[in-house]
């Protein structure tokens, strides 16, 4: 019988158990019969019903002898039921879906860098994985990243270390090495090179608001004072440009030359000493982890965890 497929469909739906004690009061013909089924007092559905009536102004159960039946409003309210029921199983399926696969929208800000030669394989992997996940990726240095991550119009930011701010989580996810880059003739390849060594060079540097320029201003600091940029650029793809054409050295995220980044017309040398910048996901302390944006949290830091482990080329 088709009411019963309704009283099954509504079980639990607090909303909905009014409906469900109606349909099994006029299955059964009697309240005490689908009070023993619902696992009810005969008076708790008997307020029920009592509710619905209230509820929609018409009296819906009478009795005829011994059995509860509908009324004329009662069965005009039986008679729209079965799309009731189609619709709440779409409901159901809907949502069932949703718990067994993972979508939504996830907005990531980080640096172009990032963006080239990290980020796309991760991308790649997702949508492999789980293509309902619609991933919007927005550029910026980590100032604008962290704002926008703050103000909640980012889920989270891929950015260089330093991060402070007290409402935001940062968690290092990838330490990249810094190299200096340059045209042959002006950096012969060779071994680590120190920050004395190249001050004879012109230096093409980024931006001040740029996390990275502040990591590379303290490793040249180190050597002496700090030498005047010949040039300051916005992005790493630039610096390399203008370094590729011999208008000086940058020292730059070595990612930035590896795999389709790598150039035939620039060489590039590790520091003595060493020196790296940190790369954190940055997220509100507060904001909720979705199915999908925890996803893509895992996501980034495994291939990160990888990306370490890989040889230098």
């Amino acid at each position: 019988m088709f009411m019963q497929g309704i009283s099954e469909t509504l079980a639990n739906a607090p909303g909905l158990m009014l409906l469900r004690s109606f349909c099994l009061v006029v299955q059964e013909g009697s309240f005490s019969q689908a009070a023993e089924l619902l696992q009810l007092s005969q008076p708790a559905v008997s307020l029920q019903v009592r509710q619905l009536e209230r509820y929609l102004g018409a009296r819906l159960i009478e009795r005829v002898g011994r059995r509860a039946v509908p009324t004329a409003a009662g069965k005009a309210l039986l008679e729209q039921l079965p799309a009731v029921s189609v619709a709440l199983e779409g409901l159901a399926h809907a949502l069932s879906a949703h718990a067994r696969e993972v979508n939504g929208q996830v907005r990531i800000g980080t640096g172009l860098t990032v963006c080239l030669y990290l980020l796309p394989a991760v991308l790649r992997q997702i949508r492999a994985s789980h293509p309902g996940i619609d991933i919007v990726v927005v550029t910026g240095n980590t100032e604008e990243c962290v704002r926008r991550v703050e103000d909640n119009s980012l889920d989270l930011a891929l950015v260089t270390l330093p991060v402070n701010r007290r409402a935001l989580l940062a968690t290092a996810v990838l330490h990249d090495e810094l190299v200096a880059v340059a045209r042959p003739e002006m950096l012969m390849p060779g071994d680590a090179v120190a920050a004395s060594e190249l001050r004879s060079l012109p230096l093409l540097a980024l931006q001040k608001s740029a996390s990275t320029r502040g990591v590379v201003d303290a490793w040249l600091r180190r050597a002496g004072e700090l030498p005047h940029p010949q040039m300051e650029l916005d992005s790493v793809e630039a610096l390399k440009e203008m370094a590729a054409i011999g208008l000086g050295y940058a020292v730059i995220p070595r990612m930035a030359m590896q795999g389709r980044g790598a150039r035939d017309d620039l060489v590039s040398r590790p520091l003595t000493p060493g020196l790296q910048r940190t790369l954190a996901m940055v997220l509100r302390k507060d904001k909720p982890l979705s199915r999908s944006l925890s996803m893509v949290c895992q996501s980034i830091q495994a291939h990160c965890a990888a990306w370490m482990q890989e040889p230098e080329a």
